[in-house]
C-alpha cells in the first residue's frame, strides 16, 4: 500500500514538473508539518488542553480500580500462606476480576479518547487544509506536501512553510 501511494505521489510530481516546465514557470514546492501546525495554532493549543483534561479525567476514573487492585493484591500476598485453598482461590478470582475490569475500562477510555481526538481535531485539520490551499495559490506554489506523508523522505528546511500556515491560520480566526 505504501509503495502504491509513493508511486502515485511520484507520478503526480512528475506530471507537475513536466507541466510547469512546459510553461517556463519555476517549480515551487512547500512542505507542511500538519501535526505541528495543529498543535501550534491557538485553537490547536486549546484542543490539546481539552484532550489533556479528558485524559486526566479518565485517569481519575481508573484510580479507584487501581487502588482496589493494589489492596486485593497486598491482602493476597499477606494471607497467602494462612488461607484455605478455597479462600485463596476466591481471592485470586477477585484479583482477576478487578484486573479484567481495569483492562475493560482502559479499552473503553482509549476508544473514547480516540473519538474525542478526531472530533476535536477534524475541524482544525479542515480549516488548515483550506488555509494551505489558499496559501498555495497566493504564494504561487506548484505543490505543497505533508511532512511525514508517503513519499516524502527528505526535505530542505527552506521548503517548510508550516510557520507561515500557522500565522495565516491564527490571523484568519
Amino acid at each position: 500500500m505504501k509503495i502504491h501511494r509513493t508511486l502515485v505521489l511520484l507520478g503526480a510530481a512528475a506530471i507537475l514538473v513536466a507541466g510547469t516546465a512546459a510553461q517556463d514557470e519555476p517549480i515551487k514546492i512547500g512542505i507542511v508539518d500538519l501535526e505541528q501546525a495543529i498543535t501550534s495554532t491557538d485553537e490547536g493549543k486549546a484542543a490539546r488542553e481539552e484532550l489533556a483534561r479528558k485524559q486526566r479525567e479518565a485517569e481519575g476514573k481508573l484510580a479507584p480500580l487501581y487502588e482496589r487492585y493494589k489492596t486485593l493484591e497486598d491482602d493476597l500476598k499477606a494471607k497467602k500462606f494462612v488461607l484455605s485453598d478455597d479462600a485463596l482461590f476466591q481471592k485470586q478470582l477477585d484479583l482477576a476480576e478487578v484486573r479484567n475490569q481495569i483492562e475493560n475500562k482502559l479499552k473503553e477510555i482509549e476508544g473514547q479518547l480516540k473519538v474525542d481526538k478526531v472530533r476535536i481535531q477534524e475541524p482544525l485539520v479542515t480549516k488548515l487544509r483550506v488555509i494551505i490551499e489558499d496559501a498555495g495559490r497566493e504564494e504561487g506554489f506548484t505543490m505543497i506536501l505533508q511532512r511525514g506523508a508517503a513519499g516524502v523522505i527528505y526535505t530542505r528546511e527552506a521548503l517548510d512553510i508550516t510557520d507561515m500556515i500557522i500565522a495565516k491560520y491564527n490571523k484568519k480566526k
